[in-house]
């Protein structure tokens, strides 16, 4: 009995220091987009906490750092930012927006279509 229990307790310490270091050496796979700020904009649209300009700048801002750092902007961030500059009667800034969002996803073109029809 007791050598089974020794030699259980002597594996024990180098299945862990394997664990260890293969823990140690996982590496973190990257984000494909950046979304610094842009999901509590949107629930916060969603709340009407707060106004469209102050979304507006928010998510400038948020554009600014993402765009700094060579990160890509997530889906529906330009869309998002379009309907809000029409929603104050921005249009040409709604339609730059919107275009730029139906360019960089293609899976979205009809509704930014869509979207762009309204604007006329």
């Amino acid at each position: 009995m007791i050598t089974k229990n020794f030699r259980l307790a002597s594996l024990a310490l180098p299945v862990a220091v394997a664990c260890a270091l293969l823990t140690g050496c996982a590496t973190k796979t990257p984000s494909l987009y950046q979304w610094d700020g842009y999901q509590p904009q949107v629930y916060e649209y969603f709340k009407a906490q707060k106004g469209a300009e102050d979304q507006i700048a928010a998510l400038e801002t948020a554009r600014e750092k993402i765009t700094a750092k060579n990160g890509a902007l997530p889906p529906g961030f330009r869309a998002h930012l379009g309907t809000l500059y029409a929603s104050v009667g921005k249009g040409a800034e709604a339609r730059q927006q919107l275009t730029e969002e139906k360019a960089q996803f293609p899976e979205s073109s009809a509704f930014m279509d869509f979207l762009l029809s309204k604007l006329q």
